[in-house]
């Protein structure tokens, strides 16, 4: 008999308690840090696994999860790193939990608005900065938004590609202060005047930088995010219960209050 995945995800939940309660090491997207870790907390509460979380970019995690590490829960932000896992037989069926866009947050007193972004993104004097392509999606992302712009005005995908600065996203990549989120700071430090990030990171940044702005992409440049995951092969039991939690109206809550969009169709 065919088993629907909405009633999986309710007879997973439902299940009684273990025996012993597991340890579950989440590996996720650092864009995820702040609504996974709350999404995390709520499940120790209500089902008793505990969580143990690891964030970075999510092309760098795939990696290591593809090396052995010993993830058992991979939440990436896009579908193609954890189908890749998926592929190689490293973990099970990939399932979108969220959704999220690219904006770009934008130094004080910079003027601009939407209709002016890409021609301020083009300006030789205004510093722009992404995250690292392949090892982070937000970088893939923003070198979409690049190839969209070459629709716009021909010559702005290699304008933009050469003078984007790849300041976040890779191994070596410069950390921020504790708390601190990386793309403000960034943008506070002078390093970057626009900076594409999702908008869910341009929020955080301006709550903590009042002064900096956050600019919706226009129609023609706009990108979206599909977020996945996926449970890792011989991972315990629990870590399946995780997933479903978070795929579950509790965990679909806290995401959305986070600015994320639901992946539920």
């Amino acid at each position: 008999m065919r088993v629907t995945f909405a009633a999986a995800i309710l007879g997973a939940l439902g299940m009684t308690g273990a025996a012993h309660a597991d340890t579950i090491q989440l590996y996720a997207a650092g864009s995820l840090r702040a609504a996974l870790s709350d999404v995390a907390k709520a499940f120790e509460a209500e089902i008793g696994h505990r969580v143990e979380t690891t964030f970075g970019p999510s092309g760098l995690l795939k990696d290591e999860i593809a090396g052995g590490a010993g993830a058992h829960v991979f939440a990436s932000a896009n579908m193609e790193h954890p189908q890749a896992l998926s592929a190689a037989k490293k973990s099970g069926p990939v399932r979108r939990f969220a959704r999220n866009r690219l904006c770009a947050l934008v130094r004080p007193r910079l003027e601009v608005d939407s209709a002016t972004l890409l021609q301020r993104m083009l300006d030789p004097s205004v510093k722009l900065g992404t995250s690292t392509p392949k090892a982070d999606p937000s970088g893939d992302y923003a070198f979409e938004v690049f190839r969209r712009a070459e629709s716009v005005q021909p010559g702005a995908q290699a304008a933009l590609e050469k003078k984007a600065l790849q300041l976040t996203g890779n191994a070596g990549s410069a950390k921020p202060p504790s708390g601190r989120s990386v793309y403000g700071w960034h943008v506070s430090e002078g390093r970057a005047d626009i900076f594409l990030a999702y908008c869910t990171a341009t929020r955080e940044a301006r709550n903590q930088n009042p002064d900096q702005q956050i600019v919706v992409l226009p129609d023609n440049l706009s990108v979206g995010a599909d977020y996945g995951l996926t449970v890792i092969s011989d991972a315990p039991p629990a870590a399946e219960r995780f997933a479903a939690f978070i795929l579950s109206p509790r965990g679909q809550d806290i995401l959305v209050r986070y600015g994320f969009s639901s992946g539920q169709p």
